[in-house]
């Protein structure tokens, strides 16, 4: 995701100056910057691994996901996304998974049982339409796996790195998972993803229990730490905030009868299919996406969003047929 726009001046120097010094270092060679992390190349390898990592821990063979999920593509990944039958292309699944409805805790509470590694959810879900889970179930949620014994994992893929008008959802929801992913906008743009652990699971990992061969090279770290500086410097998250009050207060015009979602990861409800309206506002140079739910528009702005394109975004919006 770009998620600082196009052409922002601080990740063009960051790749010219880092692609002259440094363009690729093997993992086998330390290097600094991703001394804290373990840095991959996508929000699927990210998630890949923090299954593997959950099922290291507890010697479990079981996870529950929710419905409406979206981890990923690859084989476990996949496992955890909801309805990916219909693609997923391998003759099983590399491990058994449970589906729980999204915000009922006692659902939850049912299907855990001592054989299950980990919950793994997005605090926003993203393809599912901007489905926020809200500070309230993701509390009982970690509540529950601490009783468990089961690991809690945060996918924030789309909603981290300051979508949500905080550094990550958890954050904001006063929630701290055993495990968070993250990629997207992470390297604005630039193939990056990374795998945060408490230092419960990560005590007594040794080299070679996790590997890539492209993830936290030089270019990608250098473009990771121009967007956390501009992010900061330029204070971009109370804009977030701002700013999506304000979509939610003059967006809800033409087709639109709800807008839901967090901070910069919104999803507006609509009269008609998402689909139809997603083209519409294509003509109008208002660039969004369509989700899993065949009547809410995505909404993914960049954190350096203006007045002026929410001002835009809603003039196109009410020229909409509804």
């Amino acid at each position: 995701m770009a998620l600082l726009g196009y052409r922002h001046p601080r990740l063009l120097a960051a790749l010219g100056g880092q692609a002259e010094e440094l363009f690729f270092q093997s993992n086998s060679v330390p290097l600094a910057v991703r001394a804290r992390a373990f840095l991959v190349n996508s929000g699927a390898e990210a998630n890949e691994n923090a299954l593997r990592l959950a099922f290291r821990h507890t010697g479990r063979s079981r996870v529950i996901a929710l419905e409406g999920s979206f981890h990923g593509r690859t084989a476990g990944a996949a496992a955890v996304t909801w309805k990916s039958q219909g693609w997923y292309g391998f003759p099983r699944t590399p491990f058994d998974v449970s589906f729980v409805p999204r915000k009922d805790a006692e659902a939850l509470r049912a299907s855990l049982g001592p054989d299950v590694a980990a919950v793994i959810l997005e605090p926003v879900q993203g393809m599912a339409g901007a489905v926020e889970m809200g500070a309230e179930y993701l509390a009982a949620v970690r509540e529950l796996t601490r009783e468990a014994g089961a690991l809690l994992i945060f996918d924030e893929v789309q909603c981290g790195i300051g979508r949500t008008g905080h550094p990550f959802a958890a954050q904001g929801y006063g929630v701290t998972p055993d495990l968070l992913t993250t990629a997207k906008g992470i390297a604005g743009g630039f193939p990056a993803g990374a795998l945060l652990v408490s230092d419960a699971v990560g005590q007594g990992l040794k080299a070679g229990d996790l590997g890539t061969t492209f993830g936290g090279g030089p270019l990608a770290c250098a473009l990771i730490e121009a967007v956390i500086d501009a992010i900061e410097e330029d204070g971009l998250l109370p804009r977030v905030q701002q700013l999506s009050r304000l979509i939610r207060d003059t967006c809800q015009v033409g087709p639109v009868t709800g807008i839901q979602g967090e901070g910069f990861l919104l999803g507006l409800r609509t009269t008609r299919p998402a689909r139809a309206i997603v083209d519409e506002l294509l003509t109008k140079g208002i660039l969004a996406g369509t989700s899993g739910d065949p009547n809410v528009v995505r909404l993914l702005p960049p954190l350096v969003l203006e007045e002026a394109h929410v001002a835009a975004l809603a003039r196109a919006l009410s020229e909409v047929p509804a």
